[in-house]
C-alpha cells in the first residue's frame, strides 16, 4: 500500500470527477480559491470531492464524500466577479484520510485506491463486451458525444479507465456517480455500469417514441391547416362570405356594440383577423382569444356616477360605523371638494386623493372602505397585498408566458364593472420583495395622479386611465410601509377602540350580526350591557372588535344547540347572565387586570404600543451583591437596553441628591426584568420607567401602583416625546390605572383621548426624572 499524500482540497458542490476527466467548473468560495491558488502555484494538483450536501458552506469530515479524486489544474481563469473558471484532469482515486484546516484553505491527508480484480478471466472478457456494446448503443440513441468517444472506448486495453471513462459520459445522479467511484471491484463496478446503461438505454428509447408521436400530431395539425386554407380559398372563389360565422363574429358582435378607444379597437381587429386563420383547435387561437375576451370585458369608458348628496353620505358612514369621526370628516371633505371642482369644470376633479387607513386589527378598516363605496355610490373592489412578492400580481404577466393573465389592478378593474370604483389595496404594509420585483414599486406608478392615467399592464399591453379610481391603502403599521410609496398617501390614523365604544359597537352591530348568523331572532335571546361587559373584559383583549364578534356569535350558537336540544326553552326568551358565561363558554381568558395595584419596591407600571393596540408593561427590578453588572432580561431590544444604561448613568450622576452610596453601583448587580419573555419588546419610551423602578429598588422606597408612565430618558434627566399616546393611555385605563405620567411635549396629545377615558384618569406632564419622583412615591 502507497504512503498517504497531502493535498489542498476543493470540495464540489452538485458534481464529481472521474480519473481520465477533463473538466471545467467555476470556483467562488474564498477557502476554495485559495486552494485552488496553493495548488497551482505548487505541483498543480489537488484533491476534488463532492458535499454530501451542497448547501454547506464550510464542510467537516462529515460533509464530504469518503472517495474522491486526486486532479491536476490545467489552467485558472480569473472571472470578473471575483471567482475563478478552472479547469482540472483527474489522475485517480484516493480516500480521504483527514481533514485539517488552515488559515485561508484546507489541507487533506488522501489514501491513493487502485481498482482490484483485473485479469483475463472469461467473466471479465464478457462483461466487459457486454459494457461496451450498451455503451455503442447508448452513444446511438443519445446522440450527444462524437464517434471518437465511442472508438477510444473500443480499442482500451486499460478496463479500469474504460470504465471510468464510460461513468464520466453518463447522465447519472451524483450518489450514482459516487458509487461508481468508490466500488473498487472491477467486476462490480462493470456491473453497476451495465446496469446504468440499461436503465438509460430504456429512457432514451421511451423519449424517442414521445418525440416521434409528438411529430406526427404537429404534422398532422399543418396538414389540417393547409386543408382549411384550400378550403378558404374555395369559398372566396365561390362568393361565399365565411368570415361571419362561428365565435369570430361574435367578438365582432361585442366590439361594435361596446364603447372602446381606437387603440382596443384596432387590436381587437388585429387579433380577429389572426384568429381567422388559425385553427379553432390550436393553442395559439385559444391564447389569442382569451386575450380578445379580456379586451372586450373591460370598462374603457365606463363609470358610475357620485354620489353628491352629503348628508346621505353622512348618513350611510354613520349607519355603519360607530365612531371614527375624523375619518367620516374627511371622507366627507372629500366629496364637498369633488363637488365644488367638477361644478365649476377644473380638470383636476378626477384626481381623487389617496386615504390610507393605519390602524391595529379588528378596527374596521376594510369595512369602512365598503361603506365609502356606498356612501360615494361607487362600485367596491379589494385586492389583498399581504405575502404577495412579484411585481407580476400586479401588472401581469407578458402573452408570451404560458398561461399568463392580467395583474391584479386590471383584474379588480374588470371584476368592478366601472373605470372609477372604490378600490381597496389591503395590508399594504405586508408586501414583500426579492428577485422577481418589488411590488411596492409598483404601487408607485399606481397611485401617482399623473402616472396612473397611463398604466399598461404587461398583459394587456395597452394604456387603460386610472386616474379616476378612488383608491383606498390599508395597513396595521405604518413605519412598514416604504417611504416613497408613503410619500403618496394621506394617513388618517384610527386608534383603538374603548371600552364605551366596544359596547356601543357590540349593542348597535355586532349582537345583531351574531343572532343573524346563528339562525336567531331578538326574541330568542337577550344580552345585556353586563354580558357584554364582562366579554369585553375577561374573553377578549384587543384593539378591535373582531374577538369580540367571534365570542358573540360562539354565544349565540350555544344558546342555539339549547333550543334546539330542549323544545321547553322554544318559543321563550333565554336572557343571558353576565354571571352565567362559564355555562355556555370557556373560562375567562383573562383577569380583570395584569396589573399589580398595591405599591411595592422595584415594581412600576410602564405603557407600551403595539401594532395590535397598546398594552402596560410591568418592569421588575432587582439588586444583588454582585460586581456593578446591569442584566437585562425579557428579550428586549437594542434601543430599549440603551434606555435602561442611560437611566442607570443618570442615577449614578444624581446618587447624592438621590441618597444613595458613592459606590452602590460597584458592589451591586441590577437585574431589570420585563414579564412575558417570549414577547420581543423595544423602544426609548420605558426609560423613565426602568430609571424608577431602579431608584425605587436601591433606596427601597414604594411606587404607587395605580401609576402607569411613559417617556423617553436621557443623561441629564430630561423626559422625551413618544408616540402612541392614545393607545397607551387607553391600556392603562383599561388596567385600572388613576395615574398617567407623560412627556410635557405630549400634553397636547391628551386631546385626542376619549372624554370618557379622560374623565377617570389624573395626567401628570413632566419635563424632567425630578417631576416623575415626586409623583410616584407612596405616601
Amino acid at each position: 500500500m502507497s504512503e498517504p499524500q497531502i493535498y489542498p482540497l476543493l470540495p464540489l458542490r452538485g458534481m464529481m470527477i472521474f480519473p481520465y476527466m477533463i473538466i471545467n467548473f467555476d470556483v467562488g468560495r474564498a477557502r476554495s480559491l485559495a486552494a485552488v491558488e496553493t495548488a497551482n502555484r505548487n505541483d498543480k494538483k489537488i484533491f476534488l470531492t463532492a458535499q454530501r450536501d451542497e448547501n454547506t458552506q464550510s464542510p467537516e469530515m462529515r460533509d464530504l464524500y469518503e472517495m474522491g479524486t486526486v486532479a491536476e489544474i490545467k489552467q485558472v481563469m480569473r472571472l470578473p466577479n471575483g471567482g475563478a473558471r478552472v479547469v482540472v484532469e483527474g489522475l485517480g482515486k484516493a480516500r480521504l484520510l483527514q481533514l485539517n484546516h488552515e488559515a485561508d484553505f484546507d489541507l487533506v491527508a488522501v489514501q491513493p485506491e487502485h481498482d482490484m480484480g483485473v485479469n483475463d478471466s472469461q467473466e471479465l472478457t464478457a462483461l466487459v463486451r457486454a459494457v461496451v456494446h450498451k455503451f455503442e448503443e447508448w452513444v446511438k440513441l443519445s446522440k450527444q458525444l462524437p464517434a471518437e468517444a465511442l472508438i477510444s472506448v473500443a480499442i482500451t486495453d486499460d478496463l479500469p479507465r474504460m470504465a471510468d471513462v464510460i461513468s464520466g459520459h453518463l447522465n447519472l445522479r451524483l450518489d450514482q456517480k459516487q458509487e461508481l467511484l468508490s466500488t473498487l471491484d472491477l467486476r462490480q463496478r462493470l456491473g453497476l455500469l451495465f446496469n446504468h446503461l440499461q436503465r438509460e438505454i430504456e429512457i432514451q428509447s421511451i423519449e424517442q417514441e414521445i418525440e416521434s408521436k409528438f411529430r406526427a400530431r404537429v404534422e398532422k395539425v399543418q396538414k389540417e391547416f393547409y386543408l382549411r386554407e384550400k378550403i378558404k380559398a374555395i369559398h372566396e372563389e365561390l362568393g361565399d362570405d365565411i368570415s361571419r360565422d362561428g365565435e369570430n363574429q361574435k367578438l365582432k358582435d361585442r366590439l361594435a356594440a361596446g364603447d372602446y378607444p381606437e387603440a382596443v379597437k384596432e387590436a381587437v381587429e388585429k387579433e380577429i383577423q389572426h384568429l381567422a386563420g388559425m385553427s379553432v383547435y390550436s393553442q395559439e387561437a385559444a391564447v389569442a382569444r382569451t386575450y380578445v375576451e379580456w379586451l372586450l370585458d373591460l370598462p374603457w369608458n365606463v363609470s358610475t356616477e357620485d354620489n353628491d348628496s352629503l348628508k346621505q353620505a353622512a348618513e350611510i358612514l354613520d349607519r355603519d360605523h360607530y365612531g371614527l369621526e375624523k375619518v367620516k370628516e374627511r371622507i366627507l371633505d372629500y366629496l364637498a371638494v369633488r363637488k365644488l371642482t367638477k361644478d365649476s369644470g377644473e380638470s383636476d376633479a378626477r384626481r381623487a386623493p389617496i386615504l390610507c387607513l393605519v390602524g391595529p386589527p379588528g378596527v374596521g378598516k376594510t369595512s369602512l372602505a365598503s361603506s365609502i363605496a356606498r356612501a360615494t355610490g361607487r362600485n367596491f373592489v379589494r385586492a389583498a397585498l399581504g405575502g404577495v412578492h412579484d411585481e407580476a400580481e400586479l401588472r401581469g404577466h407578458r402573452r408570451t408566458y404560458v398561461g399568463a393573465l392580467p395583474g391584479r389592478i386590471i383584474e379588480g378593474i374588470k371584476k368592478a364593472g366601472t373605470k372609477n370604483p372604490v378600490f381597496l389595496l389591503d395590508e399594504v404594509d405586508k408586501l414583500n420583495s426579492d428577485f422577481r420585483g418589488n411590488p411596492a414599486a409598483a404601487l408607485l406608478e399606481i397611485l401617482d395622479p399623473v402616472q396612473s392615467e397611463f398604466f399598461t399592464d404587461h398583459y394587456i399591453g395597452l394604456p387603460f386611465d386610472l386616474s379616476e379610481v378612488l383608491w383606498i391603502v390599508t395597513a396595521n403599521n405604518g413605519a412598514e410601509i416604504p417611504r416613497a410609496l408613503r410619500d403618496r398617501l394621506e394617513i388618517v390614523e384610527l386608534s383603538s377602540y374603548t371600552a364605551a365604544e366596544k359596547e356601543e359597537i357590540a349593542k348597535g352591530f355586532l349582537v345583531s350580526r351574531a343572532r343573524k348568523a346563528t339562525g336567531l331572532k331578538a326574541k330568542d335571546v337577550a344580552i345585556g350591557l353586563p354580558v357584554i361587559r364582562r366579554l369585553i373584559n375577561e374573553y377578549t383583549r384587543e384593539a378591535g372588535v373582531r374577538e369580540l364578534e367571534r365570542t358573540l356569535t360562539r354565544l349565540c350558537r350555544k344558546v342555539a344547540r339549547e333550543i334546539v336540544e330542549n323544545e321547553d326553552s322554544r318559543g321563550k326568551t333565554i336572557r343571558l347572565k353576565a354571571s352565567e358565561l362559564e355555562k355556555y363558554l370557556e373560562r375567562p381568558r383573562y383577569g380583570r387586570t395584569r396589573a399589580d395595584h398595591k405599591a411595592k419596591v422595584g415594581v412600576v407600571t410602564g405603557m407600551a404600543w403595539t401594532s395590535v393596540g397598546g398594552d402596560i408593561l410591568p418592569t421588575e427590578v432587582a439588586v444583588l451583591p454582585g460586581k456593578g453588572q446591569l442584566i437585562l432580561t425579557g428579550q428586549l431590544g437594542d434601543v430599549m437596553k440603551e434606555s435602561a444604561r442611560a437611566g442607570l448613568s443618570y442615577i449614578r450622576s444624581r446618587s447624592k441628591a438621590l441618597k444613595l452610596p458613592d459606590e452602590f453601583y460597584e458592589k451591586n448587580d441590577i437585574h431589570i426584568h420585563l414579564p412575558e419573555g417570549a414577547i420581543p419588546k423595544d423602544g426609548p419610551s420605558a426609560g423613565i420607567t426602568m430609571a424608577t423602578a431602579m431608584i425605587s429598588a436601591l433606596t427601597g422606597r414604594k411606587v404607587r401602583g395605580d401609576v402607569a408612565m411613559t417617556g423617553e430618558i436621557t443623561l441629564r434627566g430630561r423626559v422625551l416625546a413618544i408616540g402612541g399616546l392614545k393607545e397607551k393611555v387607553l391600556a392603562a385605563h383599561r388596567e385600572g390605572m388613576k395615574t398617567i405620567i407623560l412627556p410635557k411635549e405630549n400634553e397636547k396629545d391628551i386631546a385626542d383621548i376619549p372624554e370618557a377615558v379622560r374623565k377617570d384618569l389624573e395626567f401628570v406632564p413632566v419635563e424632567t426624572m425630578d417631576e416623575v419622583l415626586r409623583h410616584v412615591w407612596e405616601v
